[in-house]
């Protein structure tokens, strides 16, 4: 290729770089998170957030709402988000799918448990809750899934009984008697149980570690703002403007999220893919 060639091909490439860039200035970046919460209460929570993010980037960051499962996914497949928060295997499948950047996370580890009554002499294997009920949070949330992944076989598998009201709905319905084993956070097992509910179960299957939920960055913020977003969500206004979101998913004593990597989620995306509740 000769010189003036290769000149002309990145003047080329640095005119296209620059129209995308004046695209995203003129429509701005969306923000948003999986339907966890009213719209009132995502608001609440994320809208701080994308408003301080807009004054970080000179760029309009909107929070987008979204009310259910199916929409949720069909846009995160379109590529329409460019700042999310939410768990592991989404981020670890964006990242494959959508080239996103894993830019900050919650501090600390996720981990699952499978329980069952303690004095159920039928249920003592995996294999024995095989077309059985379990009391569960609906897939694609990361508890079922992380159970479920040990039940690769689509026809060996439990029956997931999805609750509502988070794992306090689970642990109320299994109670009840509904399912004949439940999935807790490990988290909610050692600190939300009574010391005579844990008496009262045996844990058939503990997880692996997950790392926590984290916010990404599409491929259309550039590299010099995925640096200030990770400074400004970890420092000062950034973790005054997100103590919603630490409170309710991390948790009391967590004051900030930390600095993460892609690394750091690397194949947790098989969670999503090649699953009958994949996508």
């Amino acid at each position: 290729m000769s010189k003036r060639v290769c000149k002309s091909f990145m003047v080329l490439i640095g005119i296209l770089l620059s129209l995308g860039w004046g695209i995203v200035q003129a429509e701005g970046l969306v923000m948003t998170s999986p339907p966890r919460e009213t719209k009132a209460a995502g608001e609440k929570l994320y809208g701080p957030v994308a408003k301080y993010l807009t004054q970080v980037l000179g760029v309009t960051v909107t929070y987008k709402y979204q009310g259910n499962w199916l929409s949720y996914q069909r846009e995160m497949r379109d590529d329409a988000y460019d700042i999310v928060f939410d768990g592991p295997h989404f981020i670890s499948w964006r990242q494959v799918h959508l080239q996103n950047e894993a830019l900050v996370k919650l501090p600390g580890h996720l981990e699952f448990l499978l329980v069952v009554r303690a004095d159920d002499k039928k249920v003592n294997t995996l294999e024995d809750l095989i077309g059985k009920k379990i009391c569960g949070i609906s897939p694609p949330n990361l508890s079922s899934l992380a159970i479920l992944d040990v039940y690769r076989n689509p026809v060996r598998q439990p029956v997931i009984i999805g609750e509502r009201g988070g794992m306090p709905g689970v642990a109320k319905a299994f109670k009840a008697g509904y399912c004949e084993a439940a999935i807790f956070r490990g988290t909610f097992y050692r600190k939300k149980l009574t010391e005579a509910d844990r008496a009262g179960l045996k844990i058939l299957f503990r997880s692996k570690p997950f790392p926590s939920q984290g916010i990404t960055a599409s491929r259309r913020v550039s590299a010099a703002d995925r640096a200030k977003i990770r400074v400004a969500l970890t420092t000062g206004k950034g973790i005054q403007v997100t103590a919603g979101i630490l409170k309710r998913f991390g948790g009391k004593k967590v004051k900030a999220f930390v600095p993460t990597n892609s690394a750091e989620y690397k194949g947790y995306n098989t969670l999503l893919e090649g699953v009958i509740f994949g996508w």
